[in-house]
């Protein structure tokens, strides 16, 4: 029986970890195995921005239903990952050696860099949820998912930063199997209901995570609980933004 639970429970712990929602029993932290429902995480999200949106704009136009999201999209995660790209981007912003960086991001106050770039951030997710078009509630519902996604792929390419430890080193104890991976492949197939505009948000999303990763290996060969948490938002506003361009329709 408790082999039977075991999966719901550790997809009660992804959905509390990054959410605000108190599901499930709070007395296990067990990262290893509950990384892996993380898009799955995200594909719950997506269906209640979904939702979200679906009500809102019984009463709004296009951009306020648009704001309402951003709003929803916050709320539900408890901005935690906002406060990610405001410390990543006060940390990793100009030129500074990794230790520097790290002090920095390590530090509760939000720099001008750092407000800057969360308000960029949530302008790009506002655009782009704005311009939807064709297949946006399909669209609303996966790339939640595909965000929360890009974590798997940043705990598996970067080591972690923090010699002496912090809130994403529990997520690097042990190498993340090939086979958590499962969970990236299930929203891949649920792209497919795309049709065209499948490819481009496949592409899309190994560009931005690509870049990104590619971005924090050049500034500090690593990676922490911030960095994941802007990973997070940057993936998910570009593809907004980009899915929002009409290109594949």
């Amino acid at each position: 029986m408790t082999n039977l639970f075991s999966p719901i429970n550790h997809f009660f712990s992804a959905f509390r970890f990054i959410t605000i929602l108190p599901l499930g029993r709070s007395d296990r932290f067990e990262p290893a195995k509950m990384t892996a429902y993380f898009p799955m995480v995200g594909l719950f999200i997506g269906l209640m921005l979904a939702f979200v949106d679906s009500v809102a704009a019984r009463f709004w136009s296009g951009p306020a239903t648009a704001l309402v999201d951003v709003i929803f999209l916050i709320i539900i995660t408890g901005a935690l990952h906002l406060d990610g790209v405001a410390d990543t981007a006060d940390g990793l912003y100009g030129r500074r050696s990794r230790d520097q960086a790290l002090a920095i991001m390590k530090d509760s106050r939000i720099g001008p860099m750092g407000m800057l770039a969360v308000l960029c951030c949530l302008a790009l997710k506002w655009a782009g949820i704005a311009g939807l078009q064709s297949d946006r509630i399909l669209l609303l519902i996966l790339i939640p998912a595909y965000a929360r996604a890009a974590i798997l792929l940043g705990l598996r390419s970067l080591p972690y930063a923090r010699p002496e430890g912090g809130t994403g080193a529990a997520f690097f104890d042990q190498r993340l199997p090939m086979t958590a991976f499962w969970s990236i492949a299930v929203i891949g197939v649920l792209s497919i209901m795309l049709k065209w505009q499948a490819l481009m948000l496949n592409i899309g999303f190994a560009l931005l995570v690509g870049a990104v990763l590619g971005y924090y290996r050049m500034k500090i060969n690593g990676i922490t609980g911030d960095m994941l948490g802007a990973l997070i938002e940057m993936t998910e506003s570009g593809l907004f933004f980009l899915l929002s361009s009409g290109v594949g329709r």
